[in-house]
């Protein structure tokens, strides 16, 4: 187990890490009002959704986004909104571990479970626990940390993967979608991290982390194709499973396809729209992969999405020249402050998608290479490379 020095802040230091700058670009201030626009949008019973009901459409809440929105306001200081946040989702998870796909004023409107939402609670309470050093709490979330990723398990399939969502029949779908299941495997680490702090059993966690984390940097024909999507080029990375040369390249591949001079990174790779939630987290997946340079340059380009109360419009049609799809989410607000907190690198919390509990993020070995085929490849050519 180890020490509150190297989990969170310690008693005597009182307040946790301020809020985080990026000199030049933003303040501690600037952060603080960010947040301060995810809270303004929090519902009574501490849901966060996409965004407050406007022109009479009202914003859904699904369970990964409302988590990286508790971040968000965790890292800015606003502990009770976010302990708020924490408490209704606790209360909302369903007895086999996993969350409604997505709710609308309080109703649920998408019942499936998917197994990335789910899985997403692990990164949370660890990130809670890295920012504060509370105790308490992270022993309160780790049953539903321990069922949520229980759940997830339940959906990996035998090469692998995870599929990606299960019916609200029990059914599971057919395929597994690359850029959750890198979040997943994010998640898995951060569980398995909280299961050795607090002395918890997780059985097969680990292995099939490895096994998550090595299909996803060596089996693209694990995924449905979904390559249009800028989320999918850049979670790999984002994630975990891929660092290094390997990780280098893949953005090198995209790059052109994706990211916009001077206006951000494009949602799809075939539409005239730049996103700043997707900017910021290709932001922190460059940072993650050493290329900070050009992670502080998107950081800045995408300012121009920040309003003046200090929310983030969600994406700019570049062609019409308008804020497109027209709001401003807490999810997008939420990025930037984790990219803020990223960059400035001074929280406890701040290199949570470097490493966890110490341990670098980075490649997988296959935990079943026969599950995946690379040990009938290995057999067949004895001098092959691990894929």
């Amino acid at each position: 187990m180890r020490s509150d020095r190297e989990v969170g802040r310690d008693e005597e230091d009182g307040d946790a890490a301020a809020p985080p700058g990026v000199p030049g670009v933003v303040t501690a201030g600037d952060v603080v009002a960010t947040a301060r626009s995810i809270a303004a949008q929090q519902e009574e019973s501490g849901a966060i959704p996409w965004f407050s009901p406007t022109a009479g459409v009202p914003g859904h809440v699904d369970a990964w986004n409302h988590v990286e929105a508790a971040m968000a306001l965790t890292v800015a200081g606003l502990r009770e909104e976010s302990r708020r946040a924490y408490e209704w989702l606790l209360g909302v998870q369903r007895p086999d571990g996993s969350w409604p796909a997505k709710w609308v004023l309080g109703e649920v409107t998408e019942p499936g479970g998917e197994s990335n939402h789910a899985a997403y609670v692990a990164v949370g309470a660890w990130h809670e626990l890295l920012m504060t050093g509370d105790e308490d709490f992270a022993r309160r979330v780790w049953p539903a940390v321990r069922r949520a990723v229980d759940f997830t398990l339940g959906l990996q399939a035998r090469r692998g993967e995870i599929i990606w969502i299960r019916l609200v029949d029990g059914t599971p779908s057919d395929h597994a979608l690359l850029t959750g299941c890198s979040s997943i495997y994010q998640s898995l680490r951060c569980a398995v991290a909280l299961a050795e702090h607090l002395g918890e059993p997780q059985p097969d966690w680990e292995l099939a982390a490895d096994q998550l984390g090595h299909v996803v940097a060596a089996h693209p024909e694990a995924f449905a194709d979904k390559s249009r999507w800028s989320m999918d080029w850049y979670y790999p990375v984002l994630g975990g499973p891929v660092r290094g040369a390997d990780a280098a390249r893949r953005i090198a591949e995209g790059w052109d396809t994706f990211v916009v001079p001077g206006l951000g990174c494009r949602c799809v790779s075939d539409q005239p729209w730049v996103t700043a939630a997707e900017s910021c987290e290709l932001v922190m997946a460059l940072d993650a992969a050493g290329d900070r340079e050009r992670a502080l340059e998107l950081f800045t380009t995408v300012q121009h999405l920040r309003h003046e109360d200090g929310s983030y419009w969600t994406g700019w049609q570049f062609e019409n020249r308008r804020h497109f799809p027209g709001d401003r989410s807490t999810y997008t607000a939420a990025a930037v402050v984790l990219a803020a907190d990223a960059l400035a690198g001074v929280s406890p919390g701040a290199r949570l998608f470097k490493e966890i509990a110490g341990r670098p993020l980075g490649p997988s070995e296959a935990s079943d290479p026969l599950a995946c085929g690379c040990a009938l490849l290995s057999v067949a050519n004895p001098v092959r490379t691990r894929l």
